[in-house]
């Protein structure tokens, strides 16, 4: 994560989904990212080392779910099921 002066505080997009429990594990959070699951800002993710920050929108595909969050802060390690819930808000969500 970044955050020097002036810097707006991001974290790689791997982390993130694994932090926030969308992956169990960086290589599956990577396996997401190169089968094209995933959409940050409505353009699919190229990088697993692509930054996300507060405010951005990812779009998830697991299985037949499709999960449309907001980011609304960046946790610093991997939270509960409970927890990781507190750091985005969800938009949409098509079972």
């Amino acid at each position: 994560m970044s955050g020097s002066e002036g810097e707006v505080p991001t974290l790689r997009i791997d982390r993130l989904l694994v932090y926030l429990r969308f992956a169990r594990t960086r290589s599956v959070a990577r396996n997401m990212i190169e089968g094209r699951t995933l959409r940050l800002n409505r353009k699919h993710v190229q990088r697993v080392s692509e930054n996300v920050g507060i405010g951005d929108v990812l779009t998830v595909a697991i299985g037949g779910d499709v999960r449309v969050i907001e980011v609304i802060a960046l946790p610093t390690r991997r939270a509960s099921p409970a927890g990781a819930k507190t750091f985005y808000r969800e938009l949409s969500r098509n079972l």
